[in-house]
């Protein structure tokens, strides 16, 4: 298992041994030998029985086992027991909903994600190559295919507020054969996740503008509005957003393409928050088959994808959690080389993660948005849909590279068939991909 691989400290001490002395035969003989201490293997174990618990019902068996996550998770421990104190107060909000009276104790002490300054989201997206290695391999493939081309669209989905489009314009200047003019366009609508911003999409807009302006590229923004009428006061945030998504939005009228411009279609950490198909005849253009139905019937140049390179959608609670665990250990084990332990930014960037871990763990249905699919399923689903997918090229593969070396040194890349992932401790976390439609002609 990789709980037992991973590079954190080898236990955990609990306060109390007898906490894990449960009437469950199968709770105790999974924790057989290891009385005293916790390590990763055991955690997940706990984890385990706790979702089992919780499937079946067993709010009793799931109570004893959180009071012994709550003697191990600690948000100023090490990895192990950050990484358990997000889990353990998931775990307690989907017990209460199922009994309100039988939880008497509560994860504390940990911080919540807010919105951030541009400069704060700079440093946010800077601190790990998380984000950023899909932007330089992005980068550098829509460089090549817009090669020579006069006018470039840039349709932008994405969850980072347009903190790619910085170096592609200051790549974009410096063409020998001189900048294009360049066109982006958002949607006003985005998942309700973090990072959040202090400042509207439109002031984004402006200042792109301003850098655009300095580097001497011609330079429109544009944000799609979505139908009020489908906002109503109340409903919630991850249904608001597909409705908003649905509502115009992806409509190609709204777009304002123009047949002299290069279209590129970037889609960063954003596939993962739409729904499988619905079910019904005709395809919902937000849903995730749906929409690469959408992008495709508009003969986009290149499509570019970066996601996390995971398997969390499963209808299993059970599973969820062991994917969960032996995944998002990742960021908490990378942060705990870079930042102090009572590092402000090394929590706010932990309470990211950490709403991912809640949806993951706490909601079911529609509220249930962290769907994300592994690189490998990913390509699958592309290649269904009837695109080819564009090779990096080794320029871009080198600039991905350098990248990589101004971060810590477990950080490293995986060049695949149809994609490159990046990989922390030789584990995958992301993937980033390019593709084009079948019989796309030039």
């Amino acid at each position: 298992m990789e709980a037992e691989l991973r590079g954190t400290p080898t236990s955990i001490p609990v306060s109390n041994p007898n906490l894990l002395q449960t009437p469950r035969d199968s709770l105790s003989g999974a924790l057989r030998g290891r009385l005293g201490s916790l390590d990763g293997a055991c955690i997940e174990k706990l984890l385990l029985h706790c979702a089992s618990a919780l499937e079946s019902n067993d709010v009793t068996l799931a109570q004893q086992v959180m009071w012994v996550l709550n003697n191990v998770a600690s948000p100023h421990g090490d990895p192990n027991q950050r990484l358990t104190s997000w889990f353990l107060r998931a775990l307690i909000a989907r017990a209460s909903s199922l009994c309100p009276t039988a939880m008497p104790f509560a994860a504390t002490g940990l911080a919540r994600a807010r919105p951030m300054t541009v400069t704060e989201l700079a440093g946010y997206v800077d601190l790990t190559p998380w984000h950023r290695f899909g932007f330089s391999a992005s980068n550098g493939a829509i460089l090549k295919a817009v090669q020579d081309r006069p006018k470039v669209h840039v349709l932008d989905f994405g969850i980072t507020h347009c903190m790619q489009w910085p170096t592609l314009i200051d790549e974009l200047a410096k063409r020998p054969e001189g900048p294009p003019s360049l066109r982006i366009t958002v949607p006003s609508s985005r998942p309700p996740v973090p990072p959040s911003l202090n400042i509207s999409i439109e002031e984004v807009g402006l200042r792109l503008a301003n850098f655009a302006k300095f580097r001497d590229i011609p330079f429109e923004f544009h944000v799609i509005k979505a139908n009020s009428a489908n906002s109503g006061d109340g409903m919630d945030a991850a249904l608001r957003f597909r409705q908003e998504l649905a509502s115009g939005q992806l409509d190609p009228s709204s777009l304002g393409l123009r047949d002299d411009e290069t279209l590129v279609l970037n889609c960063q950490s954003w596939l993962r928050y739409l729904p499988e198909e619905s079910g019904g005849i005709a395809r919902d253009p937000s849903s995730r088959d749906g929409f690469l139905e959408f992008i495709r019937g508009l003969g986009p140049r290149i499509v570019t994808v970066t996601d996390e390179d995971s398997d969390l959608d499963s209808p299993s609670l059970t599973s969820r959690i062991m994917a969960c665990f032996n995944y998002l250990w990742i960021p908490f084990d990378a942060l705990e080389t870079l930042l102090p332990k009572d590092s402000p930014q090394k929590a706010e960037y932990e309470a990211d993660v950490g709403q991912k871990i809640e949806n993951i763990i706490g909601f079911e249905g529609g509220r249930r948005i962290e769907r994300s699919e592994s690189g490998v399923r990913f390509v699958q689903r592309m290649k269904r849909a009837r695109f080819q997918s564009i090779p990096f090229d080794e320029e871009t593969v080198k600039e991905v590279k350098l990248l990589l070396d101004e971060h810590a040194s477990g950080w490293g890349m995986k060049k695949e068939e149809d994609m490159l992932v990046l990989t922390w401790k030789g584990h995958s976390s992301v993937f980033t991909t390019a593709w084009v439609p079948d019989g796309f002609d030039e």
